[in-house]
């Protein structure tokens, strides 16, 4: 996989993430633990695109 195919993927990683957390954050009753655990996934991504953007 090349560089720009690996970049998009984690892209789209980074999105789906961020349709689950605004998800979970909507929910009730939904585990503070699950919503920070996804957040740190997501941050994780976005570190890693930059890394590899730069």
């Amino acid at each position: 996989m090349n560089l720009n195919a690996h970049l998009i993927e984690l892209k789209k990683k980074h999105q789906h993430l961020s349709n689950e957390v605004e998800q979970a954050q909507r929910a009730p009753g939904v585990d503070g633990l699950q919503v920070a655990t996804l957040k740190k996934q997501k941050l994780r991504l976005k570190e890693e695109i930059e890394r590899l953007s730069a």
